[in-house]
């Protein structure tokens, strides 16, 4: 897979909190973690993990795209987040390798007080004082999920695939905030961070290779960024009425 940006962690393979023993072993696994396309959300409301939020055509169009960048690989596991964006930028996945498509709840979206709500910039979110309680502590973060809960759950996700796909490659549909939280946890990165640095644009891959049970390199690619709006593109600077984070 063609990567953009990759890494070599220092992992030890370990899940934490799962209670399993690392097994040895030298196959390789792929097991790659995909961001869900564009989302139709016209009222500009935080989703998080609200029902009813589908693909909007262009979303479709970038799940289209990855299905036809991982045609040649060797998936034999898709699965994604219960949410209607996951399940449907997953489908042409499974579809284009002949597979069931899968569903696993600890690949949701992080769970955010602000969940229905315009939590955008230029919405006078941050002025109002009812909202000022849950921005108190941001390392933990004090709005949502806790930030080590999320590694917990992405990385149980994350090895269960490769048990089941071992020697091959599966394939993981998710949400922005918990991939880039369990890539940060893998390349030993602070856990907390600036949204706006986050390296998980819409339909992107990030790639875990394993060896054995170890994670040995990790990677990333955008096979759909010519079809990503330039406002919501890794580092591109907040347009008022424009939110990256409509629940990701």
């Amino acid at each position: 897979m063609s990567s953009n940006g990759s890494t070599t962690p220092h992992d030890d393979g370990a899940t934490p909190g799962d209670g399993s023993t690392p097994r040895t072993g030298s196959e390789l696994t792929v097991v790659h973690l995909m961001r869900h396309g564009e989302v139709a959300n016209p009222e500009g409301v935080l989703y998080g993990r609200l029902p009813g939020y589908h693909l909007s055509e262009l979303g479709r169009e970038m799940a289209e795209r990855v299905a036809e960048h991982l045609a040649g690989r060797d998936v034999v596991e898709v699965t994604a987040s219960p949410l209607e964006r996951a399940q449907e930028t997953a489908t042409p996945i499974a579809k284009a390798h002949g597979l069931d498509l899968g569903s696993d709840e600890r690949l949701i979206e992080a769970d955010n007080v602000f969940q229905g709500k315009t939590f955008g910039v230029g919405d006078g979110a941050l002025r109002n004082p009812d909202n000022w309680k849950h921005l108190t502590n941001p390392f933990r973060p004090s709005w949502g999920e806790p930030y080590i809960d999320q590694v917990v759950r992405m990385m149980g996700a994350l090895n269960a695939a490769k048990d089941r796909a071992r020697g091959h490659e599966a394939v993981l549909v998710s949400h922005q905030l918990p991939i880039w939280t369990v890539r940060s946890y893998v390349e030993r990165r602070r856990l907390w961070h600036d949204p706006r640095k986050r390296q998980c644009t819409l339909a992107s891959v990030t790639s875990f290779t394993f060896q054995g049970d170890r994670i040995v390199s990790v990677g990333y690619s955008e096979p759909a960024i010519d079809l990503v709006p330039a406002h919501l593109r890794a580092g591109a600077k907040p347009v008022a009425g424009k939110s990256k984070a409509f629940g990701a």
